[in-house]
């Protein structure tokens, strides 16, 4: 483990991966985990401690001067109709790059998310980072009702913004035309399902994603660089059976399983981070969009 873990046991932070997947409420929560509760450290104090920390997490801030950013609109008439993003492209831009559609999590365009925008675009692409809670108004502020809203959404129309989103960069005047997708767990699955929908997709990086249906995969042409967490049991659960369809209709794929590590270990902002498997996976995931991409 990290030594950013805290010194809980693994069992709060799988009731804290159930709490942020929808799988049990927050009152569930604090019951649950209570029986943890010791040294002065109550059932709100771990949940406290669980929560993201945006505001002094962030890598790349707003504003770096390196990087151009901007909020734009595009339009997804399969999905929400008209979709908010951040887009950001490294400073002072001479020649077209190729571009990365980073997609978040299930509670919407949050600082991490868009911090992780911005790191794209310091390896050298134009990367757009969409909201899918734009038609309910956009990211609220906190992560808690981001959820709340985003299970407002279909999840297949959220699907069709982050095609459309894929769409709009692809033509985007300062994109080469090849682009690719990175996305963290909801993001992870709608990564695996842009390869499944696009065949014209440059290539797929999903972190700790829900797999598509083995009849689905036939349909994936791009080359996909998939990562798990070992401890991250709920997702990896459907691992193995996407794995032999992939082996079956031969395409082009790694897996990298990080010991030891949780759901979410990519997040720097919370204390389920690992610092050397997130460098490891970002490393891995701009060495893969350069191979493919460029």
């Amino acid at each position: 483990m990290s030594k950013h873990t805290p010194d809980l046991p693994r069992e709060v932070y799988h009731l804290f991966d159930l709490y942020v997947h929808d799988q049990i409420s927050r009152r569930q929560f604090l019951d649950q985990v209570s029986r943890y509760a010791a040294g002065g450290l109550t059932a709100a104090g771990i949940l406290a401690f669980l929560s993201p920390r945006y505001s002094s997490a962030q890598q790349i801030r707003a504003g770096d001067p390196r990087l151009d950013e901007e909020y734009v609109t595009y339009e997804s008439p399969d999905g929400g109709g008209t979709i908010r993003g951040l887009l950001c492209t490294p400073a002072d831009m001479t020649d077209p790059k190729p571009g990365v559609v980073v997609v978040h999590e299930n509670r919407g365009l949050n600082p991490h998310i868009e911090d992780v925008c911005r790191r794209a675009a310091l390896a050298d692409f134009i990367a757009l980072a969409p909201d899918a809670l734009t038609p309910l108004g956009g990211y609220p502020g906190n992560d808690d009702d981001g959820r709340a809203l985003q299970r407002q959404r279909d999840r297949a129309g959220m699907l069709e913004d982050f095609i459309a989103a894929f769409r709009y960069l692809r033509v985007h005047e300062q994109c080469t035309g090849s682009a690719g997708v990175v996305g963290f767990c909801f993001g992870g699955w709608v990564s695996n399902m842009m390869a499944v929908r696009l065949p014209e997709l440059g290539a797929a990086v999903p972190f700790y994603g829900g797999q598509p249906l083995a009849e689905d995969v036939p349909s994936i042409q791009a080359p996909l660089l998939l990562h798990f967490a070992e401890l991250d049991t709920r997702v990896n659960a459907g691992w193995p059976a996407y794995k032999e369809a992939l082996k079956e209709h031969d395409k082009v794929f790694t897996a990298h399983i990080y010991e030891g590590l949780q759901h979410g270990f990519h997040n720097d902002t919370t204390p389920r981070f690992d610092a050397e498997g997130a460098r490891l996976a970002w490393e891995r995931t701009i060495d893969f969009f350069n191979e493919h991409l460029r």
